[in-house]
């Protein structure tokens, strides 16, 4: 018995210190047996056909010889077989095994006819040779890792990593939480303990070893096992169904929250199961994308001259990507900023490729980068006309509200008149479709910046009233984009890294949110639907609180709200009160005229509008007044151009200054 447990003890020893190894050096042990095992494939093949032990007898047989495991091991290393935890390796691994090797079987192929075609008899390779080998390499390479894995699966972690291992708990006990457990199983990271699912049909039962509990348990197990950490396997949820989750799992102070990569993302082989990340914002709106119609995307674009105004913008450079994707002649991309140019260039330049894959046998779009300012209309006409532009997007606008109530000026002449100068170009050259990037601040607006978009929407839908030209004019109006240029989303995220406070504006302020490449994608869908005159307002599901938005990126980024009643908290929000032409609630309609599309996600709505002769009156107005900076006179004439404007007034809903009456509108 004694020396049965000396010797037990010594094989403990061994295998620990095996699992102690560090990983290159484990992967240098694999990469050596499965060479070696390979040339004995090889030898062993060559020596049963001939009926002898086989010896090369020359350069050529040796470099035949040596070729098989060099290359067996380099297909395992570009199948990233060696990062599998040999202990706990699967079927999908076994089968990723054989299909690499079956490859670098091939390609000893091609080596071997390579070398037998110097018609030398002596280097002739059996075909036998090649089966033979195939055979004893796959028997060889699955015996050693299971052998491998037998005599290692009980092996204790190693004491480094046993230490280091956090307790936590899996949300979701189907088969991508399974998947997950097992994934787990070798991790020194991670230890499961316990699946959490609201499922009451699974509720006490054990499923891989662990028990599944609801998720009200969260509590006890952070109290009694320690647990900080929770994973999410419910990659097949809606948002909706995830949000949810989230919201549960948020009560919980300290609690952080990782998340499985997507099914898609897994199958398609980009992430592995255990690759977790942080919950994304997009999943909090609790609203799913709705799938792009292929046809509408390409529409006004595929085989065409397109510009975009504003290409370096957070919308505009989306846009590029996305209608990079849809085959077009040419991409006239027309910035102000020479940073913001050089940076989608860059951009363009190095991701060209992966973005045009998507366009099919399209040939390769020529890019053009122009360096100007939609308020210069010889420019403008130059670039149209020069580079035959059929489409445009215009993205290019100052948006910051409390930066252009600062500068109404400055902004009315970007915003309003640069939209009336590209207006104008594209009408007179027959540009065949004009789409106006708008915005949730253009209805009823409190800011100049909100009046200065209306009043390019009121510009647009005046060109299209006209009928003089064959150019579609069309509007696309929606709300903040998470992780746009001034979005309070950055803003957040630098204040928690640099310990707050997280600076909110009011308790009660919400807005509408989309992710930046959905809401670029529906504004090309719309587009190509555009007959003329539209406004087109993409579904932005339900308004976000921030003061909920704040408290949520705060758990997010793994720290906790300080406040009265956490004492111990991190991060401490902070009410700065509204500012200067903010509105506590945006909107997206200024009449209820709306009607659906072919789209589920755009309707379309029908708007007041001033007749041209009235507006170029107003405009004119408007340009002397800034022209000398009466700001009475300039706020006069957007309260009564602008449907509800009063500068930093909050109106009820639906009130008509009297000044209306005085322009004629018709609806359109």
């Amino acid at each position: 018995m004694i020396i049965l447990d000396t010797l037990r003890d010594r094989v403990t020893g061994v295998r620990r210190r095996i699992v102690d190894l560090p990983r290159l050096a484990k992967r240098a042990v694999l990469m050596i047996n499965d060479g070696l095992l390979l040339m004995f494939a090889v030898w062993l093949a060559f020596s049963l056909r001939w009926g002898r032990i086989y010896w090369p007898d020359s350069w050529q047989l040796w470099f035949i010889l040596l070729g098989a495991p060099l290359l067996g091991v380099a297909f395992f290393q570009a199948f990233h077989l060696y990062r599998v935890a040999t202990r706990f390796i699967r079927d999908t691994d076994t089968a990723r095994m054989y299909i690499a090797l079956g490859l670098a079987v091939l390609s000893w192929v091609l080596l071997v006819l390579m070398v037998v075609g110097t018609g030398d008899p002596q280097f002739v390779v059996p075909r036998s040779v090649i089966l033979i080998y195939a055979i004893f390499a796959g028997v060889f390479v699955r015996s050693s890792r299971r052998t491998a894995a037998w005599l290692l699966r009980d092996a204790p972690l190693p004491k480094a990593h046993l230490k280091d291992r956090r307790p936590v708990l899996i949300y979701g006990a189907g088969a991508a939480g399974v998947q997950l457990q097992e994934a787990l199983e070798g991790s020194s990271d991670y230890k499961p303990i316990a699946f959490l699912d609201d499922n009451s049909s699974l509720m006490g039962q054990r499923i891989g070893g662990l028990k599944v509990y609801p998720s009200e348990r969260i509590s006890r197990f952070m109290l009694r096992e320690g647990v900080t950490d929770v994973l999410l396997a419910i990659p097949d949820r809606s948002r909706g169904e995830r949000k949810e989750v989230y919201a549960k799992l948020a009560a919980h102070d300290g609690l952080n929250v990782r998340t499985m990569p997507s099914l898609e993302d897994i199958a398609a082989g980009r992430v592995s199961v255990t690759d977790l990340k942080s919950v994304e914002l997009e999943d909090l709106l609790g609203r799913d994308p709705v799938p792009p119609n292929v046809e509408l995307l390409a529409r006004a674009i595929r085989g065409k001259s397109v510009m975009i105004t504003g290409a370096g913008g957070s919308i505009g450079a989306e846009l590029t990507r996305q209608i990079l994707r849809q085959g077009p002649k040419r991409l006239v991309l027309f910035e102000l900023s020479e940073a913001a140019l050089y940076s989608i260039e860059t951009e363009i330049a190095d991701s060209i490729d992966k973005w045009t894959i998507d366009a099919g046998d399209a040939p390769r779009p020529e890019v053009v980068s122009v360096l100007g300012s939609v308020l210069d209309a010889g420019l403008v006409e130059r670039v149209v006309a020069g580079n035959g532009v059929q489409t445009i997007y215009h993205a290019a606008a100052y948006k910051h509200v409390p930066i252009v109530e600062h500068n109404p000026v400055a902004g009315l002449r970007n915003n309003t008149f640069g939209t009336a100068t590209l207006a104008n170009v594209a009408a007179r050259l027959g540009v065949e479709r004009v789409t106006l990037i708008s915005t949730d601040k253009a209805v009823r607006p409190t800011n100049v910046m909100g009046a200065s978009k209306r009043l390019a929407e009121l510009i647009f839908q005046a060109c299209a009233a006209e009928g003089d030209s064959n150019t579609v004019f069309t509007m696309v109006r929606f709300g903040n984009v998470l992780g746009s240029s001034g979005s309070v989303v950055p803003r957040f995220m630098k204040q928690i890294r640099d310990g707050g406070p997280v600076t909110v504006t009011d308790r009660e302020v919400t807005r509408y949110f989309m992710s930046i490449s959905e809401a670029a994608g529906l504004v090309v869908q719309a587009s190509a639907m555009a007959r003329g005159g539209e406004v087109f307002v993409l579904d932005m599901g339900e308004c976000v609180k921030i003061d909920d938005l704040a408290r949520m990126m705060i758990r997010l980024m793994n720290r906790r709200v300080l406040d009265a009643d956490n004492p111990d908290g991190d991060i401490e929000i902070k009410y700065v009160g509204m500012r200067h032409g903010e509105k506590k609630f945006e909107e997206l309609l200024i009449d209820d005229r709306t009607s659906a599309t072919e789209h589920p996600s755009i309707n379309q709505n029908s708007e007041p509008y001033l007749e041209k002769a009235d507006l170029e009156r107003e405009l004119a107005a408007l340009e002397e007044a800034m022209t000398t900076a009466q700001m009475d006179m300039i706020d006069a004439i957007l309260m009564r151009t602008v449907e509800g404007y009063r500068p930093d007034a909050r109106q009820p809903r639906g009130s008509a200054p009297e000044a209306w009456p005085a322009v004629s509108r018709t609806l359109h």
